[in-house]
């Protein structure tokens, strides 16, 4: 989630395409807890122990901004490259900065559309780790709503592309088969890979960003 489209090694090539070009009216919450406006890397400064690249979170801003329904988008970026789902249990440091990233938004003026999920590789390792996932996801979605009094908070998810270990398929199907309401799934399976095989490339993120977008609009308008 936080964008590795265009890193080989540490190092960004720079390239931005249009679908993910900045607009004044799509806004970041900063590191600094600053609304400002957004620009690739969209995750600078706040997955800071990587280099970050394209994600899905401006093309899917720039395609909520086209379909004329959203006069100013805000995103919220708090992804962490390379964590497992027990490092956002609550009570961790991870959980806290989402939590209070997210209450920032609200206190600010803003109104949470939706929480975009990608993560999941590093549960791909070890078996207790997938075996767990389905379990842990469920209780990260009621965690967030009562923490963030919103009882009907959307999570879109993403299905893995790709994994870490030999239990990508253990971790897909859990993220398949989490039954909550206003938890939908959309799949990256299939969308073309870094030469590293693990992250997206810069067009998939493109297209991630776009699926996403469409499944907000199809569920999301109706839950706010």
């Amino acid at each position: 989630m936080a964008g590795r489209g265009g890193v080989v090694g540490s190092h960004w090539d720079g390239m931005v395409p249009p679908e993910c070009a900045p607009n004044p009216s799509i806004l970041r919450l900063s590191p600094q807890l600053r609304w400002e406006e957004a620009h690739e890397p969209l995750h600078n400064g706040i997955d800071s122990n990587r280099t970050c690249g394209v994600g899905p979170g401006m093309s899917f801003a720039n395609a909520l901004l086209r379909s004329g329904q959203f006069p100013v988008i805000g995103l919220v970026p708090c992804a962490v490259g390379g964590t497992r789902m027990a490092d956002w249990a609550k009570g961790t440091d991870l959980y806290s900065d989402l939590v209070r990233r997210s209450r920032v938004a609200l206190e600010t003026g803003g109104r949470i559309g939706a929480v975009l999920w990608y993560q999941g590789e590093s549960d791909t390792v070890r078996w207790a780790d997938a075996n767990e996932y389905a379990r842990r996801m469920a209780m990260l979605v009621r965690n967030l709503r009562a923490d963030l009094a919103m009882p009907h908070l959307l999570l879109i998810q993403v299905g893995l592309a790709s994994g870490l270990g030999q239990y990508t398929e253990v971790v897909r199907e859990a993220q398949k088969g989490i039954k909550l309401r206003n938890v939908r799934f959309v799949d990256a399976k299939g969308l073309p890979l870094e030469d590293g095989h693990l992250h997206l490339s810069t067009q998939a993120q493109v297209q991630l960003g776009h699926m996403l977008a469409q499944a907000y609009l199809n569920y999301g308008t109706s839950t706010l």
